[in-house]
């Protein structure tokens, strides 16, 4: 199979599964609002923010760095198992202890403290789940993830059409999370055993000689692991606290009600985000190749993944911000109004995230990890300043307009590092097709007056019937499709 074929097979099956997980998820997400209400969501959101701050010390970037090495020399795979595994037994123990302190400290109510505590494990139980998923990305079996992913979501799904059919509490909510987490842990290792390697817990304290190189390397095999690993986790830390630091500091200003409000609108958002992390999650391995093989083929490749992503991004920004009264009002009915204008303005956050995703993926295929390091503390501490300034007076609509600054931050730090790198093209070639496209499918959505489906659909067939008259697609790019799609 061509490394074209096999990208395209493993983005269709991540996004099958991508769809699927987040259409279960937009729903039990709006169910759960609306039996929460705006407070008790906010609750649920902000334990959801807390345990993905606290869950980054378990994860340290291990994962990431064994799809790179291992994608790369299949040999190592046992290794990287065995190693992050007894690695991550160590690190999920800071986490547990930093939950333990911060709700002692915070002196939350029983329920909230109880929410806390399973949700923040239903993280670091993840963090392990993500070293076999790791495993399967390595050998581009995308398969066996989309598989995972599906199974945590219908559990998640049925578990709280179950909570809300028996009136169930908060309490119940943050449960559900803790036993997904570990039905699809006991799903990733089995499925590692049955098709890949066995795990073994392994500390190895002899010398390491990479089977890719050749050059033997003065340490273990551990200080490999978390030298390389320490600056992905530092970056990590930085921008999971820069994306979710406003969700606590919401509710530390202004109350759980914001905070429902700022995470229904966001919610929407990040439903869209399966597109994206499906693409990654496929090219990665191969950029990390390619980094080997043939710098040239990189930089194409992630020149198309560019174009492609912001292609997809874009319209979705326009659109959303002219239809975004009707879909609020569909999905979480009048009680959630204060959204609307959360929705319109977070959602151009979207083409943002997208170039995003494949600017940090580049950068770690590239083994330039250490660089960004730098860039999102930068993100990190503009996120924090200006929600502690604005955030008191301004409330939900400043939070939104802070996050869309941050990825845009984020998006030009990470740009540059490309570029210093050698991976420079005109952005703004890329753009002004797709802009042009998204202005005559905006004047199309203002005109049509019709069911919010019905307009949807026609915007979308408007959007690139506009893009192939604006000849966006190159024979390149018309090649590239007929290759996806088994043509010769």
């Amino acid at each position: 199979m061509s490394a074209v074929s096999k990208v395209a097979k493993n983005t269709t099956v991540l996004l099958i599964a991508q769809i699927i997980s987040y259409a279960l998820a937009f729903f039990y997400t709006i169910y759960t609002a609306r039996y929460l209400g705006a407070s008790g969501f906010g609750i649920i959101s902000s334990a959801l923010a807390l345990g993905a701050i606290l869950s980054i010390f378990t994860e340290l970037g291990l994962s990431t760095l064994t799809i790179r090495e291992v994608s790369r020399d299949k040999s190592l795979a046992n290794k990287y198992i065995g190693n992050t595994l007894a690695l991550k037994l160590i690190l999920s123990t800071i986490t547990i202890t930093a939950m333990v302190l911060l709700v002692t400290l915070g002196h939350y109510p029983p329920q909230i403290a109880a929410v806390i505590y399973y949700i923040t494990l239903s993280f670091v139980v993840g963090a392990f789940t993500s070293i076999f998923y790791s495993i399967f990305q390595a050998y581009e079996k995308m398969e066996f993830q989309s598989i995972g992913q599906i199974i945590n979501s219908i559990i998640m799904f049925s578990g709280i059409l179950l909570i809300i059919y028996y009136q169930k509490s908060i309490i119940e909510f943050g449960l559900i999370y803790l036993i997904a987490s570990i039905i699809s842990l006991i799903y990733g290792f089995i499925i590692c055993v049955w098709k890949f390697v066995l795990p073994k817990i392994e500390i190895d304290l002899n010398l390491w000689r990479s089977a890719l190189t050749n050059i033997e390397i003065d340490t273990n095999l551990w200080k490999f692991l978390i030298s390389e690993a320490v600056p992905l986790a530092i970056s990590g830390i930085f921008l999971l606290i820069a994306f979710k630091i406003d969700t606590l500091l919401l509710l530390y200003f202004n109350g759980t009600a914001p905070v429902g409000f700022y995470n229904a609108a966001y919610g929407l958002m990040a439903a869209l985000m399966f597109v994206p992390f499906a693409y990654v999650s496929a090219i990665f391995p191969l950029l990390s190749r390619l980094n080997v093989s043939s710098k040239e083929l990189l930089k194409y490749s992630y020149e198309k993944s560019f174009k492609y992503l912001l292609i997809l991004g874009l319209p979705i920004a326009v659109g959303t911000t002219l239809l975004a009264s009707p879909i609020i009002l569909l999905l979480y009915k009048s009680g959630f109004s204060q959204s609307i204008n959360a929705l319109q303005i977070l959602i151009w956050a979207i083409p943002l995230i997208f170039i995003n995703y494949i600017l940090g993926t580049a950068i770690n295929s590239i083994n330039k990890q250490r660089e960004t390091v730098k860039t999102t503390f930068i993100v990190m501490i503009l996120n924090i300043v200006l929600n502690v300034l604005l955030l008191p007076r301004y409330g939900l609509i400043a939070a939104c307009y802070i996050t869309v600054l941050t990825e845009l931050t984020c998006f030009m730090l990470w740009y540059h590092i490309m570029n210093l790198n050698g991976y420079k093209f005109n952005i703004l070639k890329l753009v002004y097709k797709p802009f042009i496209a998204s202005l005559v499918m905006a004047l199309a959505i203002i005109l049509l007056h019709t069911n919010l489906f019905i307009v949807i659909i026609l915007a979308t067939i408007i959007y690139f019937a506009a893009l192939y008259f604006l000849k966006t697609f190159t024979e390149d790019d018309i090649s590239l499709i007929k290759r996806v799609i088994g043509r010769t």
